[in-house]
């Protein structure tokens, strides 16, 4: 974020939400100093997750959700020679990109506003629609990055138990809290990889408490044949921010490029959070992408032969896991699932993290077949 003085009106919006002028300070100096968000994403709560030191050369890494395939040829050709072009912005390439995803999703440009992933959308949504007075609302368990963007603003984050068949309870997260600033719907979840029908998403859409927002993180909807996207609902001009990413099917998680989607006055309020240009590496790979033909359904299909394999596997040895249709799930170890994550560590593979809600589970990464054979094998081990 570039350096930059603090509007009056949004030194008044921000009182008017009932930000203490202590709260204030704090986010007026990193707005203004353009620090970067002091928040967790991704790979950092993967960080947390795992021990201390480096990470084994010949160790399985099946713990963050991220997709072993990386970019597709055709990606990976585009980033290589745009790298000669590294000294420059080439903020038009930013306009391809959102571009080429307006056209993917049958939406206007205006719509679509590139980011560097979609963590960030989420977190900057949080400082400008949650406050001191205005809640964050979100699953549990559910993805942890906007409790804690929600901690820093001093929001008070509402967890709604999911429903008997891992979908987000929509009516109890309607009545969570009326004055509710924003509702968080990973769809699919993070980490369950579980669905929630759209028809439940339009639901919560129509009886959300008055003046809050609807965000519909959809990171991991490439991966789900039987997903709906809620695009079309943002393209309405309703309270509703769509998340996109090309983390994970695309395979370009350290790459980091994704979008808002949304009513352009909706995305404004959120950009004012944020400044400056994206990697011209991602913006050229992720664009490159939305091209190819065919490039989702063969992935989909990849992933989702291996999960199959993975949860016969888990069938046949009577573990318990949540049916995700996903590139990550959720298995029951019946004690504490850290204690299974450090076993399996010694045992050279890394998965994924606890959710205190549910103690005994832990989060398991859809890998190549290689990588959950040898998953199958230090399970066993581990469970003996």
């Amino acid at each position: 974020m570039t350096t930059r003085a603090l509007r009056a009106e949004e030194r008044k919006e921000f009182l008017n939400r009932g930000f203490s002028r202590r709260n204030f300070g704090r986010i007026a100096t990193m707005l203004t100093a353009g620090a970067a968000l002091p928040f967790y994403n991704e790979p950092a709560l993967a960080q947390l997750s795992m021990r201390n030191g480096p990470i084994p050369p010949d160790a399985v890494k099946i713990d963050a959700n991220e997709n072993p395939m990386g970019p597709c040829p055709e990606a990976a050709e585009a980033i290589h020679n745009i790298v000669k072009s590294g000294g420059r912005y080439m903020y038009d390439l930013t306009g391809d990109l959102r571009t080429a995803l307006a056209e993917t999703e049958g939406i206007k440009p205006e719509y679509v506003h590139p980011y560097a992933g979609s963590s960030a959308p989420l977190h900057q949504a949080v400082l400008a629609f949650c406050s001191p007075q205005r809640s964050f609302v979100v699953a549990d368990p559910g993805y942890e990055a906007g409790e804690r963007a929600a901690t820093f603003v001093g929001a008070k984050t509402v967890k709604v138990p999911l429903t008997q068949d891992y979908a987000h309870d929509v009516k109890a997260m309607a009545a969570a809290d009326p004055n509710a600033g924003l509702l968080y719907l990973c769809n699919p979840n993070n980490p369950t990889g579980t669905l929630t029908a759209r028809e439940n998403i339009e639901w919560l859409l129509a009886n959300k408490p008055a003046g809050s927002i609807l965000m519909v993180d959809e990171a991991y909807i490439h991966i789900a044949e039987a997903a709906v996207p809620s695009t079309d609902l943002a393209a309405k001009g309703s309270d509703v921010v769509v998340l996109r990413t090309f983390s994970k099917l695309y395979g370009m998680a350290g790459l980091r490029a994704g979008a808002a989607i949304g009513h352009p006055d909706l995305l404004k309020k959120i950009q004012n959070y944020s400044a400056g240009a994206l990697p011209i590496t991602a913006v050229v790979g992720a664009t490159t992408s939305l091209k190819v033909k065919g490039l989702v359904a063969e992935r989909r299909k990849a992933i989702k032969d291996v999960r199959e394999d993975t949860f016969a596997f888990l069938d046949k040895h009577n573990f318990h896991y949540v049916p995700s249709v996903s590139n990550k799930f959720m298995v029951d170890t019946k004690r504490p699932g850290r204690e299974v994550i450090d076993a399996m560590a010694r045992e050279k593979v890394l998965i994924g993290r606890v959710w205190p809600v549910w103690p005994t589970y832990v989060r398991v990464t859809v890998g190549t077949r290689d990588d959950m054979a040898k998953f199958k094998a230090a399970f066993l081990k581990v469970m003996a």
